[in-house]
């Protein structure tokens, strides 16, 4: 069965979003990073109840933004002489990190695999909240109508980058051959991950959610996970424009 586009498939390759670029964008960044950079990672590893006789499974728990504490699983293969190449994970919306299984054929290859939890999903994550505004229906606009500094995925893409630096600091990973994937919200973590950690070697997103909002608003695809943009839209920025 074709594919079918809203434009010419030409068009698409070259295509970059219609979200415009805020002036400030590249401050907030540099902001943010330095935030992490001011809280102690307090990384805990913990084997897991799960193990194989040919990787060695952990949960790996450290401390995120905003001081929440945020849990990965960690799967090494046996028997590692040398630094080899690791693989960072990302799930879909409102998911988990999966079943330990899952990352055995990364791990029978010789990658280290980190599958991140995000906070306040289906994961053991933590998610302190904190926010003024509206939390209901969706994690998209936590945070919204509050500081900049307190949006839920802003917290979450630091997440991720804390997942990465902890990662490449591990003695049995080559750090100049780290990765990172993940499939709808994973694929949007993924590119935000490699954008914050330009050290990632190569990144492999899968059909990225959290992507081009004004455009899925536009060709009218604003449904299910982004829903709550539509509802917060409408019932409160719409009522305070009257």
């Amino acid at each position: 069965m074709p594919l079918t586009f809203d434009m010419p498939w030409d068009e698409l390759r070259n295509y970059q979003g219609r979200t415009p670029k805020p002036a400030n964008f590249d401050q907030y960044w540099q902001d943010a990073l330095q935030t992490l950079d001011q809280t102690a990672p307090d990384t805990e590893v913990v084997p897991a109840e799960f193990q194989t006789s040919f990787a060695e499974c952990f949960d790996l728990f450290f401390t995120g933004a905003g001081g929440a504490r945020i849990h990965a699983q960690l799967v090494r293969p046996g028997g590692i002489g040398q630094p080899q190449p690791a693989v960072l994970m990302f799930h879909g919306y409102s998911g988990k990190s999966g079943d330990w299984s899952e990352k055995l054929g990364f791990a029978a290859a010789g990658f280290t695999v980190a599958a991140l939890d995000c906070r306040g999903q289906g994961g053991l994550s933590e998610d302190p909240g904190g926010t003024k505004g509206p939390t209901m229906q969706g994690q998209i606009i936590r945070g919204l109508s509050d500081a900049p500094e307190k949006l839920l995925f802003r917290q979450i893409f630091l997440d991720t980058v804390r997942l990465a630096r902890i990662v490449m600091a591990l003695p049995e990973v080559d750090a100049a051959r780290v990765g990172a994937t993940g499939a709808s919200q994973g694929g949007g973590l993924t590119l935000a991950c490699a954008a914050l950690v330009p050290e990632i070697k190569l990144a492999a997103p899968i059909y990225p959610f959290l992507c081009d909002y004004k455009r899925v608003w536009e060709i009218d695809l604003a449904r299910d996970a982004y829903y709550s943009i539509t509802s917060h839209s409408l019932r409160f920025f719409a009522k305070n424009e009257k």
